[in-house]
C-alpha cells in the first residue's frame, strides 16, 4: 500500500472521528465522545502513524531532530511525512474530545465548541488555546 492511499485513508477515517465526536456532543452521549472518538480512533491512529514511522525508518531515512534542517531533511521521506501528518490527526482528535469533555464536566455551554472543535480539527493547538481562554474567562464568571 502506498503512502499516498494511506495518507487519504487516515484524513477520511480522521473525519468519520470528528464526525463521531460531534455526534457525541449533540446528543449528549459520553460513549460516543469518549470511548469512540476520544479513545477508539486515535488508537487505530497511532497504530497507523507507528507503522509509517517503522516503514520510514526501514528505508534508511536520514535527518532527526536536533535542528529544523535535519528535520526537513527527515520529513523528505513520504512514510516520515505520512507519519508526522497522522501523529497530527490523531493527537488532535484526542484533545478535541480532551475539550468536549471538559466543557461538559465545567458546565460550559456546548456552544463555544462551534468554533473551538472546527479550530482545534484544522489547527490543533489554535483551537487548545481559545479553549483554554474562554474556560479561564468562564471560571471568572
Amino acid at each position: 500500500m502506498s503512502p499516498e492511499l494511506l495518507f487519504r485513508a487516515a484524513n477520511l477515517f480522521a473525519l468519520v472521528g470528528w464526525a463521531v465526536l460531534i455526534a457525541g456532543v449533540l446528543m449528549q452521549r459520553d460513549w460516543l465522545r469518549d470511548r469512540l472518538a476520544g479513545l477508539y480512533w486515535p488508537v487505530v491512529l497511532s497504530l497507523a502513524y507507528v507503522i509509517a514511522v517503522a516503514v520510514g525508518l526501514s528505508t534508511n531515512a536520514s535527518g532527526g531532530f536536533s535542528s529544523l534542517p535535519a528535520v526537513r531533511q527527515l520529513f523528505a521521506s513520504d512514510w516520515a511525512l505520512l507519519g508526522g501528518w497522522v501523529h497530527y490527526l490523531a493527537f488532535d482528535l484526542f484533545v478535541g474530545t480532551w475539550i468536549a469533555r471538559e466543557t461538559a464536566h465545567t458546565d460550559m455551554s456546548r456552544f463555544w465548541l462551534v468554533p473551538i472543535l472546527p479550530l482545534t480539527f484544522l489547527f490543533g493547538p489554535a483551537g487548545f488555546l481559545l479553549f483554554q481562554i474562554v474556560r479561564i474567562a468562564f471560571q471568572r464568571r
